[in-house]
């Protein structure tokens, strides 16, 4: 999609209410991958929080955040809101809840 080629308002706003439900979709998919990480962990005796891990996701995130023009701490802070609600879902579960 070429952003130019939006003329008006009301097209610019239905393509970013769309992308935000892809975005949605996917951060559901990175929800059920965090579930099934979890059970693993049980399984294999980790803790929610593996501190290197947590490091190497964010980084990640703000390297692929510069390579395409977005502002990388802004991503790194994001990024680090999603892990740490991962780490508390996965905690849940290795508490007794489920995912």
């Amino acid at each position: 999609m070429q952003t130019d080629d939006i003329s008006d308002m009301n097209t610019l706003r239905a393509h970013i209410d769309a992308l935000d439900e892809q975005v949605i979709g996917l951060l559901a998919q990175r929800h059920a991958l965090i579930a099934r990480a979890a059970q693993i962990k049980k399984q294999i005796g980790l803790p929610a929080r593996i501190d290197d891990r947590v490091e190497e996701v964010v980084a990640n995130a703000g390297r692929h955040a510069a390579l395409r023009g977005l502002d990388r701490t802004l991503i790194e802070n994001i990024w680090r809101q999603l892990v740490e609600a991962a780490i508390a879902q996965e905690d849940r579960y290795l508490n007794g809840d489920r995912p």
